[in-house]
């Protein structure tokens, strides 16, 4: 069964996955990756029971997975699958979604990713504003996602890179 639109519902704490992409998508890659996603997560099961899931794309580069387990629980087979399904997406588009060592940042409304050895380095040299907001990947609930995945340098994991 294909989903034709996402059925992310904002008052609910779904569990939520976060895929950052390196880049921002063009277009047409975000339209593949829409209907790749939207076909994955109609067929995405735990031992055999549909998961209640949907996706956003948000700011054209950040993939968020979300799954109502209140319905039914993503087991580690179900998201080693997710897994797998969305490292065939990276290698597909070269995305670095699996690239842990970066940092994604919005600097005069434009936001920007690098290394992270090249983020501290800016931060320390002066490069970087330290009027900067940072997104913060390691949310994984929907509520924690919509509160603080982008926040100020001071107050994001980031902020320890501050003198």
């Amino acid at each position: 069964m294909k989903i034709e639109e996402s059925t992310i519902v904002e008052t609910n704490d779904y569990r939520v996955i976060i895929f950052p992409a390196s880049r921002p998508f063009t277009t047409k890659e975000a339209k593949i990756i829409s209907e790749k996603l939207y076909d994955f997560l109609s067929d995405w099961a735990a031992h055999e029971k549909a998961l209640s899931s949907s996706f956003k794309i948000e700011k054209n580069q950040f993939i968020i997975i979300c799954v109502d387990e209140e319905k039914e629980e993503a087991s580690g087979c179900s998201i080693d699958t997710l897994g797998r399904f969305m490292k065939k997406i990276d290698q597909e588009f070269e995305l670095g979604l699996f690239d842990r060592m970066k940092a994604s940042f919005v600097e005069n409304g434009e936001i920007k990713t690098m290394k992270l050895q090249d983020f501290k380095k800016g931060l320390k040299e002066g490069s970087i504003s330290k009027d900067i907001q940072v997104f913060d990947f390691s949310k994984d609930t929907y509520v924690a996602f919509l509160s603080d995945f982008l926040l100020p340098l001071n107050r994001s994991w980031a902020g320890i890179y501050l003198d």
